[in-house]
């Protein structure tokens, strides 16, 4: 859910002032239009914030919704490194750890269930 929040967060932030993602024109790995971007992020947080919720409640498919969501917000993140280094950072260890969270600790849910 905390993912999704951030997410939603950088996407208002480059809806609403795209200047403070601006670097020169070689500076981003990917070229992008920012509001483009900004309503990425803002639809694919409230995906991943859904997906935390229904994680919460023990569903299956939120797991894969998670880890493939927090995979694809590191690779998109390492695309900003030079945009926003230190936002950028945080959400790639914050992703990791996400991913890391969801693959060890599915058991505990499912034992849950079967109770």
């Amino acid at each position: 859910m905390l993912l999704g929040c951030f997410h939603a967060v950088q996407g208002l932030v480059a809806l609403f002032d795209d200047q403070k993602f601006l670097v020169t024109d070689d500076g981003l790995i990917v070229s992008a239009d920012y509001t483009v971007w900004g309503w990425v992020h803002l639809i694919g947080g409230i995906i991943v914030a859904l997906a935390g919720i229904s994680l919460v409640t023990g569903r299956m498919w939120a797991r894969v919704v998670g880890i493939i969501a927090a995979s694809a917000s590191a690779l998109v993140n390492i695309a900003f490194l030079s945009a926003y280094p230190i936002w950028s950072a945080i959400m790639i260890a914050l992703d990791i750890l996400i991913i890391w969270a969801l693959i060890v600790h599915g058991a505990e849910m499912k034992e849950m269930k079967e109770t």
